[in-house]
């Protein structure tokens, strides 16, 4: 029976019952078993299906509701900090972690050494590989909370969680991966690795240009009429203006004719017209040298 007076705890609050009314808006003193009845006195508004009971005094209702808020905070800490290996991709690419944390889990110890020997093994100059934690045997919740707490990713070898620790994997964002080759473990990573690191460019020369007339056009700008003396210029391909050796100028192309016609690309020994983007002070002499870059991906050997 529950009374006026009661200290109570329902989910994460507190309080002291100061007044309860029946469905009829009745004040009650007291409430039975299956009664509905509406209460104050809570310290906040619980949910839906949180349990509701009435302990010995306030100051009891006060530290239970304290330690549910403890462990509703960890709980929320750790689904923050859910880490996936794909997560991980997008967080180092953002500069967020610098080190990559894992709990190893194999079925014998020869496997755990040549894996720990292989990720080792693994050129380290911008991303670490930590293994916080490695053992035989199945999956346990041990290394499900320890995997928590250090944001570490699980790699299984020829083991696997029983249902209750997967549940609690699930239930702490933990990402578990699964093996039975370390050629496809290292596979991985090293995709990870290479995915994360900065790509560098290699220049191409396409062609280049000699300007023999300029014209103004009005509402257009200046056009460059020119001789292609190498390779070939291609529309929308980013160029630079040499003048006397001297880079002026590095835009891309915003019109390229043959005559009154408009093309895509001129042919070494051909002569065109072209513009280019945002830039009217081209001058005859000038050299003009159309290029690209090449994005050449990190490989992790």
């Amino acid at each position: 029976t529950l009374h006026a007076g009661d200290a109570i705890v329902c989910g994460l609050h507190y309080g002291k019952l100061r007044a309860m009314v029946n469905d009829r808006g009745n004040r009650l003193d007291k409430a039975g078993p299956s009664m509905p009845v509406e209460i104050q006195g809570l310290s906040g508004v619980p949910m839906a299906g949180d349990e509701f009971v009435a302990v010995a005094d306030e100051k009891l209702a006060k530290q239970v509701s304290f330690h549910r808020r403890q462990k509703h905070r960890m709980r929320e800490l750790v689904r923050s900090s859910k880490l996936t290996l794909e997560k991980y991709y997008e967080q180092m690419k953002g500069g967020l972690v610098k080190d990559l944390n894992l709990v190893i889990r194999a079925d014998v110890q020869g496997s755990i050494e040549a894996l720990a020997d292989a990720l080792h093994k693994l050129p380290s100059t911008e991303i670490k590989i930590n293994i916080v934690h490695s053992a035989t045997g199945a999956i346990t919740e041990s290394d499900i909370m320890l995997a928590a707490v250090s944001k570490a990713i699980i790699l299984g070898f020829n083991v696997r969680p029983n249902p209750k620790v997967k549940e609690l994997a699930n239930e702490q964002g933990v990402d578990i991966r699964f093996y039975d080759v370390i050629y496809n473990v290292v596979n991985d990573i090293k995709a990870a690795m290479a995915g994360l690191m900065e790509p560098t460019y290699k220049e191409h020369i396409l062609g280049r240009v000699e300007v023999r007339q300029t014209f103004n056009i009005p509402k257009v700008g200046t056009i460059a009429g020119c001789y292609v003396t190498e390779g070939k210029i291609q529309r929308g391909q980013p160029v630079r203006l040499l003048r006397d050796g001297v880079v002026i100028y590095d835009g891309k192309i915003s019109s390229l004719r043959r005559f009154k016609d408009d093309v895509k690309e001129v042919q070494s020994g051909y002569e065109c017209g072209l513009g280019i983007e945002n830039y009217n002070d081209i001058k005859v002499g000038d050299v003009i040298e159309c290029y690209y870059m090449e994005e050449i991906k990190p490989v992790v050997e």
